[in-house]
């Protein structure tokens, strides 16, 4: 067994806090992100933040492609990790990487070239096209920086190196957070850009997260080399990573659609229900980043174990983690449900906007936990070589659960409809991910037997 598996020998929960910390702090600071440039982009006016409220939707799908690479990357390389293919392990990394450059580069040019026919299909025009064409621009020649950071922090999650993954997201998010305000509104003699201003200290942020996670890289376990693609099958180890990219990244961006449909049969009720929906939106984003850092951390432990044929540690690891999403999803479920009302009222003063955030946390605030169990699983899939069986649940939650439930129910439901929709989802979705995970992990009962030690 390779020296590199670490995730296969030791304590399993010990590999779940160590690796999940980290990673809780890291979506931390990246949701934090889109609300400081939200907030600095507001002093500008009401036509910059709406332009900032189209882009948003449509840089978060982005991002998804993002994830997708992280996890195809992290997926191929924790296997060849864990059988012992040092080989295949640094051919995949170098891969993984420069993947994530071609297909920003590829996605680079198609956004400067069609970003304003995009947004005019969305019903943005006249300023706030302008407002958004001036943060589209630049941002779309930045974008390759953001899929190669992603591919080098899928390297390193393989390795089990979250603390130097934590570094790479800190540094560029922390970048961003101190130069929105000099680049947007300006400071120390530098004229603000406006809403160009939030993309320049974007891509700024990315530079230095690429010059960070390119040093820890070098500094690792598994080194950038590009020569390592001489060696091998090429055309493999493409299709292997892009088995599990392409899923990962399509999965990744179901949700926002499923929530942006959510929203528009919201509309028809009130702009007080839209406005509760996104008040209760912003608080689970909060709440679910430790589930969502678990669902990040889960990929290498089972990887690595799956490929070094301890299937016994992967059954473990789910049990374990499903165990703390059970627990922590009741828990956050509890305090909001009794807070409901201090949390809303920090959102809005509006009573109505406040009753509806209220009543749409005491029914959705129940499907956290069944939530994490489903990200969690999800994670395990792509770690496992199974990506299409993680994008084939969330197609079925959003749009054979979610959407036609709101559907059917909201004539006689209204509002409620759209809230018990998102609760069912969540609860069916966890009952068929748990169920399928026991299926893969139960039907891999031949574990590999470590030698004595010599």
């Amino acid at each position: 067994m390779s020296e590199r598996a670490r995730l296969t020998r030791g304590s399993i929960a010990r590999h779940l806090v160590e690796q999940t910390a980290p990673l809780i702090v890291g979506v931390t600071a990246m949701v934090s992100i889109g609300l400081v440039d939200a907030y600095f982009v507001g002093w500008l006016g009401a036509t910059e933040l709406a332009a900032m409220s189209f882009i948003f939707p449509v840089i978060t799908a982005l991002s998804s492609l993002g994830v997708g690479v992280m996890a195809g990357t992290s997926s191929v390389v924790s296997r060849a990790i864990g059988a012992g293919n040092e080989e295949r392990a640094s051919r995949c990394a170098a891969l993984g990487i420069l993947l994530g450059l071609a297909t920003g580069i590829a996605v680079a040019a198609l956004l400067a070239l069609f970003h304003d026919p995009l947004f005019t299909l969305l019903q943005a025009d006249g300023a706030l096209l302008r407002q958004i064409g001036l943060y589209m621009l630049p941002y779309a020649f930045g974008f390759p920086l953001l899929l190669t950071i992603s591919g080098m922090n899928g390297v390193l999650r393989a390795q089990g190196a979250a603390k130097s993954s934590l570094i790479v997201s800190i540094s560029f998010a922390a970048a961003n957070w101190a130069l929105d305000p000099i680049l947007i509104n300006g400071a120390f003699g530098i004229p603000g850009f406006g809403i160009a201003g939030a993309a320049y200290a974007t891509i700024a942020g990315w530079m230095l997260g690429a010059g960070v996670g390119f040093w820890l890289l070098q500094r690792g376990e598994i080194p950038f080399h590009p020569t390592a693609l001489k060696r091998g099958n090429l055309g493999q180890g493409v299709r292997d990573v892009l088995r599990v990219a392409l899923p990962a990244a399509f999965t990744n961006s179901i949700n926002p659609v499923g929530l942006a449909i959510m929203t528009g049969l919201l509309a028809s009720t009130g702009e007080a229900a839209v406005g509760g929906f996104g008040v209760g939106g912003r608080l689970q984003s909060l709440a679910v980043v430790p589930l969502l850092g678990l669902s990040g951390s889960i990929g290498a432990i089972v990887g690595q174990n799956w490929g070094a044929e301890r299937y016994d540690r992967s059954r473990l690891a789910m049990l374990q983690a499903g165990g703390f999403c059970i627990i922590y999803g009741l828990l956050a479920a509890t305090l909001l449900y009794l807070a409901r009302g201090w949390f809303a009222g920090m959102f809005s003063e509006d009573p109505a906007t406040v009753a509806a955030a209220m009543r749409y946390l005491e029914i959705s605030v129940w499907g956290y936990a069944a939530y994490g169990l489903f990200i969690m699983g999800n994670g395990s899939f792509n770690a496992i070589d199974h990506a299409s069986t993680a994008l084939s649940l969330s197609l079925a939650r959003v749009l054979v659960v979610m959407v036609p439930f709101a559907l059917v129910m909201q004539p006689a439901w209204g509002a409620d409809a759209v809230y018990s929709a998102e609760l069912l989802a969540n609860i069916l979705g966890a009952a068929a991910s748990m169920t399928m995970a026991w299926y893969f992990l139960s039907h891999r009962r031949k574990d590999r037997v470590e030698a004595p030690a010599t």
